[in-house]
């Protein structure tokens, strides 16, 4: 059911995230290289800073360009009302699929009056049972992502989605940033898919692109990037994410693999009858 609705499979998904840095023209500029490069949606995060957030963390000191406390840089990362409209609109415009992974509650209840297909439940909210229920509840297809969680969380996640009849899409992920190339334990994908007889993605942190490539050969049916204007910008997610030219290639070559990797049935081609018999047989 989750695969069947999914446009296309593989299923790219450009995460935009945080790494507008708090402006909409920066997200636009995004959402213009996921379209450019091929990409089937968009992806935002949205966060009620002092829900999320403990307040011991929010008073500690960081430097940012909005201050120098991680609540003023929590805040300046946030969209709200207005930063929506504008994405919702744009992305009609552009013709391209958007949605949020919502870290609370309230901030899930503010998706809904979006006319968005699908959910995600971010790594660190895959215990946040209300918020879990909250999204299922809503029936629209959502990614799970995994990382940091044991196949306890796991089983527990699953099951709230199942007893919603929500359809999902779980989503192997490593929660580091960036995520070196052997540790990203790609064969999780295919145990996933065994324990719990669902469609498995991939979300994906390394700097490269061979590793979300490498997901689709073992049968991922959507892959999750975060992407950048530039590495360089300032962000906690910038490093770990695609420039256009490496989204590219990831759109590319995620697309291709069916062909490549074709259904298993031997059989000559009738290109290869006609060299075929170019030759003595004995």
């Amino acid at each position: 059911m989750a695969q069947q609705l999914l446009q296309n499979t593989p299923f790219i998904i450009a995460e935009i995230g945080i790494n507008h840095n708090g402006d909409v023209e920066i997200a636009k500029q995004l959402i213009d290289m996921a379209k450019a490069t091929g990409c089937d949606a968009v992806k935002f995060q949205k966060r009620t800073v002092d829900t999320v957030y403990s307040l011991d963390y929010l008073n500690a000191p960081k430097e940012s360009p909005w201050g120098n406390t991680q609540h003023v840089l929590k805040v300046g990362l946030e969209f709200g009302q207005a930063e929506y409209e504008i994405i919702d609109q744009y992305c009609k415009e552009k013709d391209i699929a958007w949605f949020i992974s919502a870290w609370d509650v309230a901030s899930q209840l503010f998706v809904r009056q979006y006319d968005v297909k699908y959910n995600k439940i971010a790594s660190p909210m895959l215990t946040h049972g209300k918020l879990l229920k909250t999204v299922a509840e809503e029936k629209k297809l959502t990614f799970i992502a995994t990382g940091m969680s044991t196949f306890d969380e796991i089983d527990k996640a699953v099951a709230i989605f199942r007893q919603y009849d929500c359809p999902f899409v779980l989503m192997h992920a490593v929660s580091l940033y960036p995520c070196k190339d052997e540790d990203c334990n790609l064969s999780l994908i295919k145990v996933l898919a065994e324990k719990y007889q669902c469609p498995v993605g991939y979300s994906g942190h390394e700097v490269g692109v061979l590793p979300s490539v490498t997901a689709v050969a073992l049968g991922a049916v959507a892959v999750e990037r975060h992407v950048t204007l530039n590495r360089a910008m300032y962000g906690s997610d910038q490093a770990a994410s695609l420039e256009e030219k490496g989204l590219e290639l990831v759109v590319r070559d995620s697309k291709r693999l069916k062909g490549v990797i074709g259904d298993g049935h031997k059989r000559i081609s009738e290109a290869e009858q006609e060299r075929r018999g170019r030759y003595k047989m004995s």
